[in-house]
């Protein structure tokens, strides 16, 4: 992407494949920064195995620490990579101890630099006792030697890597029982006796039962490194046949395939990237997507090369391959070969699982989607003239189906069109892409924040309604009682006193229950949803003949009425925020972060830097970018992740509301 190569950061993930000595491997590149986390949400969902890539410089830093948990959860063998080993400041011992530390893993040194900084020129090969260095003048660094350390030239970098070998045995020994039973029955006198083969199978396993990581490290810019990189990735990260997919076994090598990302291209129309975890994929192929239960025809089939790509006539299992003809198919959805191979499946998971019911059949056999995270960051985007709306809804529309994290709203008020997104970058960039893919001057209003509501004691209310319609009377009298609870809910809890009579329950629960949502998305303070309360139903009359729209629109009313006579408190969104800054400029940083009502909880040293951790509210935090750049030379750099709603302090909540009506009598 052109925004991209401006940047220098990587917003969409790519995709690439290639061989590697007789290897087909499949390579997503992901995003690294917050804004961007569900594109590393999905792609992780259909990974075999992960290279996090670390700056030797800084070690595990705020978003590393976000992607590794997310690795977790889907339970990815992962290899670390020490990246700029050649960078001022590099150090890979203070790198391998924050991998330690902070990320709770244990690193397996399988590499150890020669060198570090400046004088990085090569790496130790722990495994096989060899030195690794690579030519001076070569920039794309194909050229490399592969010696054995010898004593004659190598003395101390020899010891180095014995020792260093020896500490890797005990560590895989202690880890892997089949090769601690090997060690001590053949080697246990002279560790330097282990065949290489032996340690390496040994480390595999221990990878992929993420008992430990192997560390790597090199230089990337200079292609130094790279070539050993991608010998550990064939060696102990798994390969697809070694990861368990539990809903595999039901399909019996028919075609399972997952939609984990979806692209727009001017001529194509949109590109579907599908993991085929079993069977064949081939052109002009008609397939089921069990989520949206539709049968498509996919017309052409290409192998994705990043921003090129190639046709191909079939792809097997294991391949990511990009589909071009699928128009419904969004990320997330399952694609099996037909209805009937679905069918057929689910009844094998069901005689498998003998669970109950039809639907837990057809269930167990989607794949697990991607869970899309909440919007922070709300502005208003407006089209240059009316005239131009239907084509500014026509762009967003397709870049919401691209990208799951961002949300379009129609603000019912004010009739304008809100987006909602991940944060400052995330907008900025949607609106660089509307202007320069779709040919839009678009204006951005103002960043809403989304602000909640709550009420903070128990308060009972009334209504009646009583109309006369032609010849029908409709007559609802409903006494409820709204109160706080302590559990973080979005939606209202709804209780029923035992008085109400089940029969009438029946025939208008649905009704009671859409009138209390939709009475509570919109609060008494600011109009914004109304969180943490719990809606107790005491007694409700009904006229009989009276339709559900009068009783939706009676308890609606009183909830109103309920949530009116309460004490109010505004909830605002906070946010968690690591704010990396070398001494000289901390008590700027931290003087403005106590001018935006920011709470800093700690202050670690990383190397020469500190790293400040706390919450600030998410309204304080509009152009903190800029305002960081400003104060500290553009030397800092932060990251901010939504962490809760907390309540806004009396003073803070009535500058706000006068602000707001101050607002609408300017309006």
């Amino acid at each position: 992407m052109a925004q991209e190569r401006e940047r220098g950061i990587t917003i969409q993930s790519a995709a690439v494949t290639f061989d590697w000595k007789g290897y087909r491997v499949n390579l997503i590149d992901t995003p690294g920064h917050v804004d961007f986390t569900l594109e590393v949400e999905r792609c992780l969902r259909v990974l075999d195995g992960a290279v996090a890539v670390f700056d030797a410089s800084a070690g595990v830093e705020a978003q590393t620490l976000t992607v590794w948990k997310q690795a977790d959860k889907h339970k990815i063998p992962r290899i670390c990579f020490l990246n700029k080993m050649d960078k001022t400041g590099a150090s890979f011992n203070y790198a391998v101890e924050s991998i330690r530390e902070k990320l709770k893993v244990k690193p397996l040194l399988l590499q150890l630099p020669i060198g570090e900084a400046r004088t990085f020129k090569g790496v130790i090969d722990v495994v096989n006792k060899e030195k690794l260095v690579w030519n001076s003048n070569s920039d794309d660094g194909k050229d490399f030697e592969r010696k054995p350390l010898l004593e004659t030239s190598d003395l101390e970098l020899l010891k180095e890597a014995i020792e260093a070998r020896n500490s890797l045995i005990e560590q895989v020994a202690d880890l892997d029982d089949e090769f601690a039973d090997l060690v001590l029955e053949e080697f246990s006198e002279n560790f330097d006796l282990v065949p290489a083969e032996k340690l390496q199978t040994a480390i595999h396993r221990v990878t992929l039962a993420q008992a430990a990581v192997p560390v790597l490290c090199g230089s990337a810019l200079k292609n130094k490194g790279v070539q050993p990189l991608l010998d550990a990735i064939t060696m102990y990260l798994p390969s697809p046949e070694e990861r368990e997919y539990g809903f595999l076994q039901w399909y019996k090598g028919d075609l399972c395939a997952l939609a984990f990302k979806v692209l727009h291209d001017k001529q194509r129309g949109p590109l579907v990237f599908l993991r085929i975890y079993s069977g064949t994929l081939t052109p002009q192929l008609a397939i089921h997507n069990i989520n949206r239960n539709c049968t498509e025809r996919m017309s052409r089939l290409l192998l994705p090369f990043a921003d090129q790509h190639v046709e191909i006539p079939s792809l097997t299992a294991g391949n990511i391959a990009l589909t071009v003809g699928l128009k419904q198919t969004a990320t997330g959805d399952t694609i099996v070969s037909s209805k009937s191979s679905a069918l057929a499946a689910a009844r094998r998971a069901g005689r498998g699982e003998k669970k109950p019911g039809k639907n837990s059949e057809t269930e167990s056999l989607l794949l697990a989607g991607v869970e899309i995270p909440e919007p922070v960051f709300f502005c208003t985007i407006e089209p240059p003239s009316v005239a131009k709306q239907p084509d500014l809804d026509h762009a967003l529309e397709r870049l919401q189906r691209e990208d799951p994290s961002l949300k379009v709203r129609l603000d019912p008020d004010s009739g304008q069109t809100v987006l909602c997104g991940m944060g400052e970058l995330h907008i900025e960039i949607i609106h660089d892409r509307i202007k320069r893919e779709y040919g839009l001057d678009t204006y951005l209003g103002p960043l809403q924040v989304a602000y909640r509501e709550t009420i903070l004691n128990s308060v009972r209310a009334t209504d009646t309604l009583d109309r006369t319609l032609g010849d029908k009377r409709h007559f609802v009298r409903a006494e409820l009682e709204a109160r706080p609870v302590e559990a973080s809910s979005g939606m209202a809890v709804i209780e029923y006193a035992d008085c109400i009579s089940v029969d009438l329950l029946q025939a208008s629960r649905e009704a009671i229950e859409n009138a209390v949502h939709s009475a509570c998305l919109q609060g008494p303070l600011l109009g914004s949803p109304v969180q943490d309360v719990a809606i107790t139903l005491h007694s409700l009359m009904i006229h009989p003949g009276t339709s559900t729209t009068m009783v939706n629109a009676c308890v609606s009313r009183c909830i109103q009425k309920a949530l009116k006579k309460a004490d109010k408190q505004v909830l605002e969104p906070l946010m968690s925020l690591e704010v990396t800054v070398t001494g000289d400029y901390l008590s700027p940083v931290l003087a403005d972060l106590a001018q935006r009502r920011g709470n800093v909880q700690e202050i670690q040293t990383r190397q020469d830097n500190k790293v400040v951790i706390g919450f600030v509210p998410l309204a304080e935090m509009m152009g903190y970018s800029t305002v960081l750049r400003t104060l500290t030379s553009g030397s800092a750099t932060f990251a901010l992740e939504f962490s809760t709603y907390q309540a806004m302090s009396p003073q803070d909540q009535s500058t706000l509301l006068t602000q707001r009506s101050g607002l609408a009598h300017v309006l």
